[in-house]
């Protein structure tokens, strides 16, 4: 197995709502976590609160608030079942992501950490990383900041001994004891008799160093992917113009694309509701003419509504529900890499409907009807993706799609039906009798009795004519 460690080293801080730089989270009256700017002007880790507003008047200060930090681990383990389904929680501040399985899927180990650490960027988390071949190796190395790749436990044991003992999230006693005898790395550590280690700190940190090293055992509780999505976010500030809710609605879109990939799901709807400082509440419906699960296409298409979207009052927080999933169809990939094609179909009526309003946009369906007039429907663009063999059909003879309003009368002379010169029939009659059951109604067609050819004129204009009682009408033209 081989495990990509992530640690996030400001968690505490970008959980938070506050994003005013400088900044810090606070907790018991100490510095916690400060941010580069407060870093930079000497806010640090464990000072009093009063010393750093001291350093820096102006330093924005929120209490730290676990409860936050939970639920984005969670957000971020979800976001990262699009590249394993074995992901794990490492509290306070990591993830642990086994990749030996699906290095090849990806490319390699440099692919997939490139993909996850960009993912981390856009969506606004500071990531460290590293791989290694036990998880708590793995954790330590990115705690330190290693940013290194270890593949074999030979490898790992000079790079676990290189690290400071402060790295492992031991309790301070600990550290101060180790310290005390003069015990900086973990290489030192390593070359104590076990025995007498156990004495001096305890079992659990020697117990640590053997997972660490591989010696005993590690197995990992794997995080429990949800059976319903929801996931919600509260903005850093109010706002007051649709679309700045894109970049924020990511991370919550990014987490609900991890979790299809997991679930082997796709999405045909989802609801993004928005909380607004007056305390009402508003929601943006997106609907997929193909259910997909690609994060791409879900953020093409919100933009696409928030663009149209006036907000009644400003936004404070975000909640996104999964609302239509359905289970995705088995299939292969190809043999060979396929060649960039554009944009699908379905993706585009999604957009145009976004633009332009959903009843701007119709598909046509068949309808179980002979009259050429009744036999089609405007319907929903979705269902032209939906396979249903009951709506199949298959004709004696051709029939264009482009049908007039209503039949037009055409001239007769001698030489038969005229339009923009004399016509020649060029297939032979079709009869479609149908249309008892409506006769006499409103707007209905009604009985009708017709003998329909395919016909040429002069111009090489191509049309579709029938005949009835009344004499011969144009239906329909040819492309």
């Amino acid at each position: 197995m081989l495990w990509l460690a992530l640690h996030f080293p400001l968690l505490t801080l970008e959980a938070l709502p506050l994003r005013q730089s400088p900044s810090a989270v606070t907790a018991r009256g100490r510095i916690l976590t400060a941010d580069p700017v407060a870093a930079e002007a000497g806010v640090l880790p464990g000072q009093k609160l009063s010393t750093a507003l001291g350093l820096l008047p102006g330093l924005r200060v929120c209490e730290r608030d676990p409860a936050r930090e939970v639920r984005a681990l969670a957000d971020l383990a979800c976001w990262a079942g699009r590249f394993t389904p074995t992901v794990s929680l490492a509290p306070p501040a990591g993830l642990l992501l086994e990749i030996g399985g699906c290095r090849r899927l990806f490319g390699g180990i440099e692919a997939i950490v490139a993909a996850v650490l960009d993912g981390c960027r856009a969506q606004g988390w500071s990531a460290d990383w590293a791989v290694a071949p036990t998880p708590l190796g793995a954790r330590w190395l990115a705690r330190a900041g290693a940013a290194c790749t270890v593949e074999t436990i030979a490898a790992l044991h000079p790079a676990l001994a290189a690290l400071p003992c402060t790295v492992p999230d031991w309790p301070a006693e600990i550290a101060a004891r180790l310290d005390s005898f003069g015990l900086r790395h973990l290489g030192e550590l390593i070359a104590q008799p076990a025995a007498t280690l156990r004495r001096r700190i305890g079992n659990g940190p020697v117990d640590d160093l053997l997972r660490a090293r591989g010696e005993i055992p590690d197995p990992q509780r794997a995080f429990i992917f949800p059976e319903r999505f929801a996931a919600g976010l509260e903005l850093p500030s109010r706002v007051e113009f649709a679309e700045g809710l894109a970049f924020a609605a990511q991370r919550l879109f990014a987490a609900l694309a991890g979790w299809l990939q997991v679930r082997q799901s796709l999405l045909r709807a989802c609801t993004l509701h928005l909380t607004h400082d007056d305390g009402s509440t508003s929601a943006l419906s997106l609907r997929f003419g193909e259910a997909c699960a690609d994060e791409g296409r879900f953020m093409r298409l919100l933009r696409e509504h928030l663009g149209r979207l006036q907000l009644a009052a400003p936004v404070e927080t975000l909640r996104l529900t999964a609302d239509e999933v359905i289970a995705r169809p088995g299939a292969s990939a190809g043999l060979f890499d396929q060649a960039a094609s554009g944009e699908g179909a379905a993706a585009c009526i999604e957009r145009l409907r976004a633009r332009l309003g959903d009843d701007a946009v119709r598909s046509l369906a068949l309808h179980a009807d002979h009259r050429p007039e009744c036999a089609t429907r405007a319907g929903d663009p979705a269902s032209i993706f939906v396979e249903n063999p009951t709506l199949t059909a298959t004709f004696a003879a051709p029939r264009p799609l482009w049908l007039l309003p209503t039949p037009q009368p055409l001239a007769e002379r001698a030489d038969g039906p005229h339009w923009h010169g004399p016509l020649q029939l060029v297939t032979r009659g079709e009869r479609l009798e149908s249309g008892w059951w409506d006769s006499g109604e409103t707007g209905a067609s009604g009985d009708i009795r017709r003998d329909y050819f395919v016909a040429r004129n002069a111009q090489g204009q191509w049309t579709w004519i029938f005949r009835d009682a009344q004499g011969w009408y144009v239906h329909g033209v040819f492309a």
